[in-house]
């Protein structure tokens, strides 16, 4: 695919999921990130996008490549992962990226799994997590239950409270099923994503929809600027917050890795690494329920799917991730300016 003609506009641009990998990770080497850890990373961005998860896909890049270039995130850490009990594998990032740190751990995870039933990694001096699905479904493909935390920088208050503590806070679960993909579940303690309040202010729109966010006071708005100054609606109300607590003990306190209420922004180069923590813990199923695992796991999936309109967690990325494969994705324009405007020439080949 050729590049754009010297002084002609930046519009949208489709390319092949290979093609997107190797923009993406020429996008994060040119504001020096390392060619492997750009591979990675940029891997993760576009099975994000392939997904349908554009918030986590390739919008990230303008951000990533911030905070690389600020040397926020380390682009050239070389992230190592030890045993450090029967059962529990420690990787350190070097604030760099996340994904390599994965990628480093996930098959000694897996394996300590195997050997013990169960096992937990720990990653700290880490970034943004990115898609917390991914690492679990890799698990889950591999025959394992993955469950995995994350933290953010703040943007929930405790319930009943005024000041953001926690962050969105991302929680995930996959499990394999039998003669299919796995079934995956990825959420955050946010009713919405901050991301939908941001966009609407860049849009210019006065107002979001009654129930997403609170203003600085801690009172109900549908203001956009309020609602982008106050902080976020936890989904469940105060039960939403009960569970972005779990996340945080799992994810930062068990690492002794930098709380929400510390952590920097994951959209720009300003401040210090963020050097949070991620755990993601593997477990054989095989080991209490036997062989007979994905036969009894299949019964309550077809009592699931027997009800009209109902389907499995995580469907619905796989008719998106098949339409991808064979469709490619877009590179939308405004992504494209806004790289050009950091300085990254766009010759899209």
């Amino acid at each position: 695919m050729e590049g754009p003609v010297a002084g002609s506009p930046l519009l949208d641009m489709e390319l092949s999921l290979d093609e997107a990998r190797a923009y993406a990770a020429r996008v994060l080497e040119h504001f020096n990130t390392a060619p492997e850890n750009a591979r990675i990373t940029a891997a993760a961005l576009v099975a994000a996008e392939a997904d349908g998860l554009g918030t986590h896909g390739l919008a990230r890049l303008p951000s990533y490549s911030a905070m690389v270039a600020a040397g926020k995130i380390d682009g050239h850490a070389v992230p190592t992962a030890r045993r450090v009990g029967a059962s529990l594998v420690a990787v350190d990032a070097g604030n760099g990226f996340a994904y390599p740190a994965i990628e480093q751990g996930l098959p000694v995870l897996a394996e300590v799994a195997r050997e013990s039933g169960i096992a937990l990694l720990a990653i700290r001096r880490s970034s943004h997590f990115g898609v917390a699905g991914q690492p679990v479904e890799a698990l889950a493909t591999a025959g394992l239950v993955g469950l995995a935390f994350a933290n953010a920088s703040a943007s929930i208050a405790p319930w009943g409270g005024k000041k953001a503590v926690f962050g969105t806070n991302p929680i995930a679960f996959a499990t394999p099923l039998k003669d299919r993909a796995p079934a995956v579940v990825d959420l955050s303690v946010a009713k919405v994503a901050r991301g939908n309040i941001l966009a609407a202010v860049q849009r210019g729109d006065e107002t979001i929809p009654e129930g997403w966010a609170f203003d600085p006071q801690g009172n109900p708005t549908i203001d956009a600027k309020a609602a982008l100054a106050g902080t976020m609606v936890p989904m469940g109300d105060a039960k939403g917050t009960a569970l972005a607590f779990i996340i945080e003990v799992m994810a930062a306190a068990l690492t002794a890795s930098t709380f929400s209420f510390d952590t920097p922004s994951f959209f720009d180069g300003k401040g210090p690494p963020a050097a949070v923590g991620q755990v993601i813990i593997a477990i054989d199923p095989g080991r209490l329920a036997g062989d007979a695992y994905l036969d009894h796991l299949e019964r309550l999936a077809a009592a699931i799917e027997g009800e009209p309109g109902a389907r499995l967690p995580g469907t619905r990325r796989l008719t998106n991730r098949a339409r991808a494969a064979k469709d490619g994705v877009i590179v939308s324009a405004p992504l494209r300016k806004a790289l050009a405007g950091m300085g990254f020439v766009d010759r899209a080949g």
